[in-house]
């Protein structure tokens, strides 16, 4: 079966769609309901393969689905940046639907046909993100990836998770109504386009008091970034069950937020521009201070899925610092980041999430000693905590090696201490976790209480994602490909 290059592009944004019909037709089958949604993730993945052999041949893949008005069209194209991060979701989505299977059951959640419903809705929203043409097919699937996450975040049904499903929405939605969707809107006015073109839109005459207002506008009003003072959202989504955690912060929502700044300062902006505006060193020093902020506050935390969360909005920090330092190693360092960290960060989250399965404990200060009833998830733990650091044997490694290069080559000294000094702080609140549970002794309450792993689906999905973080430092050379591809695309200038 010879299916076109274009054809598999539209089957990855649609099939997510045509599954969410069929787990809601065999919502009362269990059974039923995954295999669907399992075979679907897999289909889709085998499409993004094929695009990204595709690609890989020279092919060009472009889709044009409608206009709204000349200039104003849903359409779709397939770049390296775009192909990185479909990747990367579509594995992951196949790989959360088998921890979210033994996560569910094991924890009797209820509502699971909504919740493997919104999941695929999701991913569908991020293919079509991903593959975007234009800032308009963008903004849609940006806004439709908000609401298809909120029942997910509100999932238990309480008191809590509808306060933290408010805070989400209103972040989130707020973020992109005032502030992305007046950028999207001036970017119109000023450079009368809205595709993503290598070397930006923009032309040399215009004001850059004013494209430098333009940025501000499109970094804050990506909440999904997590940019301080706009993070509160990613902490208050934490009520949600750990599969919606691990979608939310590796596979979905903060990665489609900071591909988003990415993206933009590539191709809307370019690289050569960014540099000459007055306002792109204030939102590199304040990326950096989220850096700072949120590894400081991480530290504070004895809740493991806090903790993990104000990671995140640090590690966010990184790509955002990378996209803005417009150099050649900290564009490639960026998107690296993006899939180290969600190798790295999806297997934290897994970790979490088997443990309170299998224990019921949430707090960081009641884990000593799990590491002798619980040792494949505590490994996993420290492996992954290793990526997040960025240090070997794991793939954290090479993307902050190329963002430190990035900030040399920008000549960003203070930059450069602030990656170290965090990657100190990411130390300080990860590591003693899997000390204190293998070296805490025997005689531990937690040892002795009978505590076995959690289910062996959930198990096999811990592992496998672990073995990620190994493979992108053992063999790098794909992804780094595909980093530095984004720079060679026709038109794009390698920066400082």
């Amino acid at each position: 079966m010879n299916l076109s290059l274009e054809l598999l592009l539209q089957l990855t944004i649609i099939l997510p769609l045509v599954a969410t019909l069929a787990i809601w037709a065999t919502g009362k089958h269990p059974n039923l309901r995954e295999a669907i949604t399992i075979s679907i993730s897999l289909v889709v993945l085998f499409c993004v393969v094929n695009l990204y052999q595709g690609l890989s041949a020279g092919a060009s893949i472009e889709v044009f689905w409608w206009q709204l008005m000349p200039g104003l069209a849903m359409s779709f194209a397939v770049e390296p940046l775009g192909m990185l991060f479909a990747l990367i979701a579509s594995f992951l989505w196949l790989i959360t639907t088998l921890y979210a299977i033994g996560y569910m059951r094991g924890h009797g959640e209820k509502n699971q046909t909504r919740f493997y419903l919104c999941f695929a809705l999701a991913i569908s929203a991020v293919m079509g993100l991903a593959f975007s043409a234009n800032l308009f097919t963008l903004f849609i699937f940006y806004e439709v990836l908000t609401l298809s996450t909120y029942p997910l975040v509100t999932h238990a049904g309480t008191e809590k998770a509808k306060q933290g499903g408010r805070v989400y929405l209103g972040i989130l939605l707020g973020t992109s109504i005032a502030f992305f969707l007046l950028a999207i809107v001036l970017t119109w006015f000023v450079a009368g386009t809205l595709d993503f073109k290598p070397g930006g839109v923009y032309s040399t005459d215009v004001d850059t008091s004013l494209l430098g207002a333009i940025l501000v506008l499109f970094v804050f009003g990506i909440g999904k970034a997590a940019i301080m003072p706009f993070h509160r959202w990613l902490p208050a989504a934490m009520v949600a069950p750990t599969p919606v955690s691990a979608l939310l912060h590796a596979v979905a929502v903060v990665k489609a937020g900071v591909f988003t700044i990415l993206k933009i300062c590539v191709f809307i902006f370019g690289i050569e521009l960014l540099p000459t505006l007055p306002t792109t060193e204030f939102l590199l020093y304040l990326a950096a201070a989220s850096v700072l902020l949120a590894s400081i506050v991480a530290m504070r935390q004895d809740n493991l899925k806090a903790r993990l969360a104000y990671s995140t909005v640090s590690q966010l920090g990184y790509i955002t610092i990378g996209a803005l330092l417009a150099s050649s190693s900290g564009v490639i360092g960026s998107s690296m980041h993006i899939a180290t960290h969600a190798f790295g960060k999806i297997t934290l989250f897994f970790c979490a999430g088997a443990i309170l399965v299998a224990s019921h404990k949430s707090k960081v200060s009641e884990m000593r000693g799990l590491g002798f009833a619980m040792p494949v998830t505590m490994a996993a733990f420290f492996i992954a905590s290793l990526s997040i650091i960025g240090v070997p044997p794991a793939g954290g490694t090479w993307s902050k090696w190329y963002l430190l290069m990035g900030t040399m080559e920008t000549e960003h000294w203070v930059i450069m201490m602030v990656l170290m000094v965090s990657s100190l702080l990411n130390i300080a609140y990860l590591l003693p976790i899997p000390y204190h549970a293998f070296f805490s002794g025997k005689d531990q309450p937690v040892a002795k209480a009978g505590i076995k792993e959690a289910p062996l689906v959930s198990l096999i999905a811990i592992s496998i994602t672990t073995l990620g973080c190994l493979i992108l430092f053992l063999y790098p050379q794909p992804l780094y490909e595909l980093a530095k591809a984004i720079l060679t695309v026709p038109g794009v200038s390698h920066g400082q």
